[in-house]
Order: C-alpha cells, then structure tokens, then sequence
C-alpha cells in the first residue's frame, strides 16, 4: 500500500494562510504558502528544502504571501502555478520594489498533464473565483516490480479557493471536466461552512440596486477592499449593469485596488471572451469619458470627497477610511464576512447606549475615533452587503458528489464551519471526513480494492395534471423513504418557482410561516422590525442596533428604529 499523507502548516483558520504538505509515495509537495512567518518551513531542515517542489494555487494573499521568503530561503526549490497566478503574484508585497522581486513561480499550462518527477504527474484545471485560480490533479503512479503487473495510480484533487458560478471576469470551475474522476484525497476549502445563498446574480443586484438608493440620496459610497478579486469584479459589475450605465457619476479607485486593475489590464488575453468583447468597445477600468467616469483617485483629491455630487470609493481594507469622509453623507460598506470574529470598536464610554462601529479589519486609532465620531453625527452609515467568493454548501457538496473522492480534508474556514461540514449525514455516510488542526498529520490509507459507494438515485418520474382549479403533481411514493422527505413535507404545505425552464418545489418548514405570519398583521404604521428600513431578509441590518446581523421577528422593536421612507 503506498503512503498518502497531509501536514498541515497552516489550515486557513481566521487570520491564518494555507500551507499544506502532502506526502505521496517518495514524494513531498507543498500546496500553497500563506503563512506570515515561513519559519515552521525551515526548522530542523538546515539547508534541505520542506518539499520537492512547491504549487501555489492563486495569487491571494492568504495562499501566496509566503512564497517570496521561502524562495529567498530555498532558491533551488521549484515552484509553479497557472501563468495568470505567476503574473499577479507581485501585487502580495507592495512594500518590496518589483524591481527586486525575483521570478518566483514558472507557469504552467492549463489541462496538460506534467510529469515533475518519475511517476508524479501535475495537472492545473481553472477554479473560478479569481483570474488564474487553479484546481491541482496530482497523480502519483509508483514503479511496477520486475514481473508484476502495473500498479495502480493514486490521485490528489486541491481545489485552493472555488467557485462554480461564472462572474464578472472569471468563469466557474469546469465541473463536467472533474466529474467521475474518483480521487483517493480531495482537498478541499468549507469557507462558507453550510450556508446557502441567494444566486449570484441576485447578490449582484441587491448590492447594486443598495448602492443605487444611496447616490439618489446624496450619500458617497465608501467600499474598502482587498487588493486582488472582489474590487475588479465590483468595478466591472458597476461600469455594466443596469443602475449605473449611462449615470452621471464619479467612481474614484484608490490604493492597492488601483494597482491591482493595472495588472488585470495586461491579462486581457485570458480573460472571458464576453470580458474581451466590452474591452474592445470602451476601456474595462480607467475612462473619463463613458458614464460613469472612472479615474484614479490623487491623495490631493480626498478632502473634497463626499461634496456634491455623491461619488463611489473602492480602496485598499489597510487604508485609513476616515480620509475620505472628511464632509458630506458616507455609506459604509463592508463585505460580509463568515466564520470570523468582527472586530468591533465601541463608541466612547459616554455613549455606550448609542451605535457603536464594527469593522472586519484594523484601522488607526486617530482614524477609528474620527469614523466613529462621522457615524454619532449621522453623517456615516455602515452596512455589511453579501457578494460571495466562495461555494456555499450546495456548491462545496456538488463538486464533491460529482468527484466522489474516498478521502475528503476541509481547510480554509473557521473551525465551526469546516465542522459543520464534517458533520453532515450525506457526506459522513459516503465519505471519510478529515478537519485537521496547525501540525496534526493526517494518514490517507487506500485500500488496494476500495470500492466506492454507488451514488444514491436522486431523480423521481412523476406525471403532472391540469385541474379544473389548480395543477396536480404526482410522484411515486418512494420519494417518501429519501432522508429529504421529512424536511420537505414537515407543514404539508410548498412554495413553486421558476429557475429558468425548470419548476423548483421546495416545503415550507414551520418556522419560515410563523416568521410569515405577522408580516400580514403588520400595519404601516406600525413601529416595529418589519417597518423599519434596516430589516431585510429576516435580519437586522442597523449598526445602531444590538440585534444586526442577527434574525429578528417582524414585530419585534427596539431603541434604533427608523421607520422605512416613503
């Protein structure tokens, strides 16, 4: 039996980058290099290097941003990624001159299988999620002895971060290529833990359709941002939809964002084909001439941000945010979060009963105070908005039942969510489910004859009806005996809707009617959640309020209410 196994320097817990070593067979490989400090790389190895070679599977910072101290630790140690990843890699120490910054990652080519070392093949397929992001096949097929027959081949699917929604400016992971590929490891990332989410678009169109609703109002927009990813995707998605085509509007890119477009610029070639096409009739970032207008912002231009006419702000999550809203009305916008801690900054002791400001990353002091200062005067509001980088878990386990692997290592979340996902009944029943902590040696032993569990028939024929007076289904009755029936059937009672051609039905549970229930006894009126203009989705969404981000009743009230405008 040959020896499959994973060290884990660094699972993506909050804060923490991913670094994975995996053993297959004589070999090592390190998957990514994330860690702020490589030194877990270099102890008790003197001069020999922690891995045979290195794979990096995109260029953000939490999976790339140990590679340049561990090439300058190990100049001999090989490192690849897709050719896209090798080309924003820079962008991860702004703080080092470029021109010092040696070649760290050799490009490899998408779908080509690469053979690096006898028996140890490398193939890269695309991820979605950012530009360049790759899903990593290795395939290790040890030596056949004198006189017996060739050994079987052993497989590792790394998925790095995924997503299996096109966006913007990447498509999603080719799903049909890996379908049935049957690894014996998948290793994959639970950012998202069990949630699910509206469809990408939608998310698009409630953050557009938010952000239209305040430049109406006269309020600026204020949207700090990593360097790589979501920022291009929100400037291409503001520049084409519908709200703003055309609109009389300044949007200003500030920071690391605005080298980050600079590069992009130079990858054209590999961008969608739809990304190309928009690219040859007007510029993709920088344009004062089509509305709305998008420029870089100059730092002398800050102190008049916010005047009339409102504007919108994308900079770097490091930036001090209270340069920008020196005067006017400011909406604050934070991506929201799963699975980390938000650091919250209170408002000064004086005021504990009034709002308080929380943020999801670090600011200055001075800056902290002057923000929170802005948002007592009610000249600052801050709001989180949903856009997801990631699979939820209908996504994560789709890609899983698609590639039935025998062993399955989540990384890359909080440990709440990676265990959520271990704990689910149709993966613990199929699957062996590994959560591994910092330093905790995973085995993968492979059974010679291991037989995968057959996927269970999810499909049910039925016949359908048209009454006089409504529309009759009919199913056979063994849908009964699938673990999803109770769930489904719980009230007796559905909710039908479209989804392009096809019909979805899915039950309605008696928790979702009796949140129902009020809002039709709800009057206008009325001072309570379900009239106030922070409550959407069931949740609150007002900072001021001790209840936002969690689910509220509609006729619930408290102290911060604000009637929603007519």
């Amino acid at each position: 039996m040959i020896e499959l196994e994973c060290l884990p320097y660094g699972v993506g817990h909050t804060g923490e980058g991913i670094c994975l070593l995996v053993r297959m067979g004589p070999y090592r490989i390190l998957l990514d290099c994330g860690l702020h400090d490589i030194a877990p790389l270099q102890s008790d190895l003197a001069e020999s290097p922690p891995a045979d070679l290195v794979l990096c599977s995109h260029a953000h910072a939490d999976h790339a941003r140990g590679l340049l101290p561990l090439s300058r630790a190990f100049p001999h140690l090989p490192i690849y990624a897709s050719e896209v990843t090798c080309r924003l890699m820079s962008l991860n120490w702004p703080e080092v001159d470029p021109k010092t910054i040696p070649t760290v990652c050799q490009a490899l080519p998408w779908r080509s299988p690469m053979e690096f070392k006898e028996g140890l093949v490398v193939q890269l397929f695309p991820a979605g999620h950012l530009p360049g992001a790759s899903v990593v096949l290795l395939t290790y097929t040890p030596p056949a002895a004198p006189g017996e027959a060739e050994p079987r081949s052993y497989t590792l699917v790394y998925t790095g971060d995924f997503l299996l929604s096109n966006s913007r400016l990447v498509e999603g992971l080719p799903l049909e290529e890996l379908r049935g590929s049957m690894p014996d490891v998948l290793i994959l990332e639970g950012s998202y833990g069990t949630a699910r989410h509206l469809h990408r678009r939608q998310q698009e169109n409630q953050l557009m359709e938010r952000i239209s609703r305040a430049i109406a109002q006269g309020q600026s927009v204020l949207m700090p941002l990593p360097t790589l990813g979501i920022g291009q995707e929100l400037l291409m998605l503001l520049r084409s939809h519908h709200y703003f085509t055309g609109k009389d509007l300044d949007i200003w890119v500030d920071g690391t964002v605005a080298a980050g477009c600079d590069v992009y610029l130079q990858l054209l070639a590999h961008f969608p084909q739809s990304v190309q096409n928009f690219a040859q009739h007007q510029p993709l970032f920088w344009d004062e001439r089509v509305r709305p207008r998008m420029g870089r912002l100059m730092p002398k231009q800050r102190a008049g941000l916010g005047e009339h006419p409102a504007c919108i702000v994308l900079t770097d999550k490091l930036a001090d945010l209270s340069e920008y809203c020196h005067s006017g009305q400011w909406l604050l916008l934070l991506q929201q979060s799963f699975g980390q801690e938000r650091a919250t900054a209170p408002a000064e002791k004086a005021s504990q009963s009034g709002p308080s400001l929380q943020l999801s990353f670090a600011q200055p002091k001075a800056g902290l105070q002057k923000l929170t200062q802005a948002l007592h005067q009610g000249r600052l509001m801050v709001e989180p908005y949903m856009l997801a980088e990631h699979c939820d878990r209908s996504g994560t386990t789709q890609l899983i039942h698609n590639l039935r692997p025998q062993h399955i290592i989540f990384v890359h979340g909080s440990p709440t969510y990676l265990a959520d996902l271990t704990n689910l009944e149709e993966l613990q029943n199929r699957y062996q489910l590994h959560s591994p902590a910092v330093g905790k040696l995973v085995k993968l032993p492979i059974g010679e004859t291991f037989l995968q569990p057959a996927a269970p028939e999810m499909r049910y024929r039925g016949e359908v009806a048209e009454l006089d007076s409504a529309v009759a289904i009919a199913l056979p009755v063994e849908i009964t005996n699938d673990l999803h029936w109770q769930n489904f059937a719980d009230t007796g009672l559905v909710e039908a809707f479209w989804q392009g051609d096809e019909l979805v039905l899915r039950g309605l549970s008696q928790h979702e009617l009796r949140d129902r229930a009020p809002e039709s006894a709800i009057t206008t009126d009325s001072e309570c959640c379900g009239t106030c203009q922070h409550y959407r989705s069931q949740r609150c969404w007002n900072q001021a309020s001790a209840l936002c981000g969690f689910r509220v009743t509609p006729d619930g009230y408290c102290p911060a209410y604000e009637a929603l405008e007519r």
